[in-house]
């Protein structure tokens, strides 16, 4: 289906894997092309109840391919290629009304890193590490992390990472509390699958309006929370799941959750 992904549906999980190990799963045109059309065909598939982020070999991503803009400095523009390859992949992933988990098989650099940490739920090996590279060839961030960043460790230790391009294990990404778990890479395959089938068998409609709830705790202020609350609580209450999770409660049995 794509040159450089590898893509699969099973049981209500799609898994998308980069799949350009020979240079780390770094971005070219056509990566970042294939990564817009898979994340807009799975928003769509009312078979898929989440997905998984991943790459092969050693890394999960190391940015931009800088090889495949060789020849072309100072000749294209990085705000039209941010534009229009990289804020779109962002974007597919923030407003999927689905969850997204991120198994971080290897490092994550650049616009990585920032893939990364667009994703709901990070699941890490021990092998894993983050890093803003952007600075090390005169640029600024992008693919959203000057926004993911300052929220998840503050401002001070963000423009650490950013401008001293500080490498971060997972472990310690894990203590700064925006992994979910880090395990061995041996364990990761499992640890994830685990995670995804909870997901593809959960409440998927409640899953996006809880979604859809906290991307916009980040600019509202609370009576537009509550407001929030409000609508998601209403649309919630009229669900299929809503309905088969209280009568299994009173039933005492485990709900089988259909995602409506």
């Amino acid at each position: 289906m794509y040159n450089t992904l590898l893509y699969t549906v099973e049981n209500g999980i799609c898994s998308i894997t980069l799949n350009r190990p020979d240079v780390f799963n770094s971005f070219n045109e056509e990566m970042s092309a294939d990564i817009i059309d898979a994340l807009k065909n799975t928003a769509k598939d009312e078979a898929v109840r989440v997905v998984v982020l991943s790459g092969t070999g050693k890394a999960f991503c190391s940015g931009q391919d800088l090889k495949d803009i060789k020849g072309k400095l100072g000749e294209r523009s990085l705000g039209e290629s941010v534009i229009r390859r990289y804020n779109p992949m962002i974007l597919g992933i923030r407003e999927m009304a689905k969850p997204v988990i991120c198994k971080l098989n290897g490092v994550a650099a650049g616009a990585g890193a920032s893939l990364a940490l667009a994703c709901d739920i990070i699941v890490a090996s021990e092998t894993a590490s983050l890093i803003e590279v952007f600075a090390n060839v005169g640029l600024v961030p992008d693919s959203g992390s000057s926004f993911f960043l300052p929220r998840l460790v503050g401002y001070n230790k963000a423009f650490e990472l950013i401008t001293l391009t500080t490498k971060i294990s997972a472990k310690e990404a894990f203590e700064m509390g925006f992994i979910y778990k880090v395990v061995a890479p041996e364990e990761l395959d499992n640890v994830v699958n685990e995670l995804a089938l909870r997901y593809a068998t959960g409440p998927t409609k409640t899953y996006s309006l809880i979604k859809k709830m906290l991307n916009k705790a980040y600019t509202a202020n609370l009576n537009e929370m509550l407001l929030e609350e409000y609508y998601g609580q209403e649309l919630a209450g009229r669900s299929e799941d809503y309905i088969e999770g209280v009568t299994a409660f009173t039933e005492k049995r485990k709900p089988v959750f259909k995602g409506k």
